[in-house]
């Protein structure tokens, strides 16, 4: 399948919002819990969120699939966190989260960042890892007291 990538367009936040949830709650148990999917998918409340995220500045590139629907996408904040990279199940492990970090990465060039930085999932940690991200360290918290964790990653640019 041939896929293409771009900037978020007006009408993506359903679609987007709808493969959070399906990589989180279909991919997701590969790594956590149960209780662990379920109170990270509930910290993904709706597609509203996503267009505020966009009128708030922050830039979303989304790889789309031979019909133009968003199939993953990546959320590069201001000052150089991505804040979210999620891909659907149905087109994981094709390479769509190596091309969406490298551009953001492109893009926080033109912009004058110096450092990228996450915190990445068990299960987003490869992508990051193969993309030059280093691990700074884990983070373990609790989401409504459930215990979960991720790793705070950087990549420096220049």
């Amino acid at each position: 399948m041939a896929y293409s990538l771009r900037r978020y367009r007006e009408g993506d936040a359903e679609p987007l919002h709808a493969l959070t949830l399906a990589a989180i709650v279909q991919i997701g148990p590969a790594a956590y819990s149960r209780e662990q999917v379920a109170v990270w998918a509930s910290r993904h409340g709706s597609p509203g969120r996503i267009r505020e995220r966009v009128a708030n500045g922050h830039s979303i590139y989304v790889a789309a699939d031979e019909r133009g629907l968003p199939v993953a996408f990546a959320l590069l904040e201001q000052d150089g966190h991505l804040d979210q990279l999620y891909c659907h199940p149905d087109h994981s492990r094709r390479g769509l989260a190596d091309q969406l970090l490298a551009l953001a990465e492109t893009e926080a060039g033109t912009r004058g960042i110096a450092r990228l930085y996450t915190e990445a999932s068990d299960l987003a940690r490869p992508a990051f890892e193969r993309c030059g991200y280093s691990i700074t360290h884990r983070r373990d918290f609790e989401i409504d007291g459930v215990a979960i964790h991720n790793y705070a990653m950087e990549k420096r640019l220049g």
